[in-house]
């Protein structure tokens, strides 16, 4: 079982920044793709960055002012953003993934205020 702890969110002015992080238990985590989605009131939740095998993937909305990073001998993985507008207020989920199987946090909150 894998457990993941996300922790970072906060309220922000636009055009500030913030650093997700999300650790993870289980020394399998080196072996997952990591991802960060978000889900905003009303709409479903989206896929923000993953990392995995060195490589990554941002959404279009994203890409430029967020940085996903992992540490997996912390077994922990970061989203760095900056610029952030108010479309980015969501809850942010860390999600592990191995198909068949994904694992979920429990979402930390990102308010940004314009």
């Amino acid at each position: 079982q894998v457990q993941l702890m996300e922790s970072g969110g906060g309220l922000v002015q636009a055009g500030g920044s913030l650093r997700l992080s999300c650790a993870a238990s289980g020394s399998i985590f080196g072996n997952y793709l990591m991802a960060w989605y978000r889900q905003a009131p009303g709409k479903q939740r989206e896929l923000v960055a993953f990392i995995s095998d060195g490589s990554t993937y941002y959404a279009n909305s994203v890409k430029g002012r967020f940085t996903i990073s992992r540490d997996n001998a912390k077994n922990t993985v970061n989203l760095r953003m900056n610029s952030l507008k108010p479309e980015d207020t969501a809850i942010y989920y860390c999600s592990a993934q191995r198909s068949p199987t994904t694992y979920w946090g429990q979402g930390t909150q990102v308010t940004v205020s314009s």
